[in-house]
């Protein structure tokens, strides 16, 4: 399961399921220390961690939907 962040709220990441749009507080202990809003987490045999590749394509994907605007 993929989430993005979207931000911190207090001891919680808030994060988006890729899949469904769904809402999840993730309390940030659990998580890796480094991630920061924007990247994406993976929840994989019970653990989370930073997914770098799935990060990069989808800053990248952002990138040129927003530049795409300016066309």
């Amino acid at each position: 399961m993929d989430y993005v962040i979207d931000r911190f709220e207090g001891d919680f990441a808030v994060c988006q399921n890729i899949l469904d749009d769904s809402i999840r507080n993730i309390k940030k202990n659990i998580i890796p220390n480094d991630v920061k809003e924007g990247d994406i987490i993976t929840f994989e045999n019970g653990k989370y961690f930073f997914d770098e590749k799935k990060t990069n394509e989808r800053k990248k994907y952002i990138k040129e939907k927003f530049d795409a605007l300016w066309d």
